[in-house]
């Protein structure tokens, strides 16, 4: 019994910190040309080979339902920061690709947006502190795929 009540005071630990820190960063996002949602969808595409994703990978990727990743994408669309295309190997599926004004956008934004990161969660950890945690959540997230 122990061990489940260690577990769940330990998620809500994790939980609680993590939607703080999330608050903060939202609160202190550096660009009025993107939204928090919108950047989290080109950092997505920017780590990816040739910077494209299927539609429906781009979901399992990014904190938004469905239906939100899909009008948050048409209107990236409609900017010109990604382009929509039908995926080459079945036609039924949409490939997301982060056009050169779309990564232009996500660099600006990430340079202000890492120093946020930088002093919210980098100075209130130690190196070792932050190896461990990104250690940690990796293995967490390794266990539920």
């Amino acid at each position: 019994m122990d061990v489940k009540v260690d577990a769940v005071s330990t998620w809500e630990s994790l939980f609680r910190a993590q939607v703080s820190v999330m608050r903060t960063l939202a609160a202190e996002f550096p660009d009025a040309d993107i939204s928090f949602n919108e950047y989290d969808v080109l950092f997505t595409l920017s780590q990816q080979p040739a910077r494209s994703l299927r539609l429906r990978d781009l979901n399992r990727h990014v904190l938004l339902t469905q239906p939100s990743v899909s009008r948050l994408v048409d209107r990236l669309a409609s900017r010109g920061y990604v382009e929509k295309l039908p995926d080459a190997t079945d036609r039924r599926g949409t490939d997301i690709r982060l056009t050169e004004s779309g990564f232009e956008i996500f660099r600006r934004v990430a340079v202000s947006h890492m120093a946020s990161i930088t002093k919210r969660v980098g100075c209130a950890l130690s190196d070792e502190e932050l190896a461990q945690l990104a250690q940690l959540c990796e293995k967490l997230r390794a266990s539920g795929e």
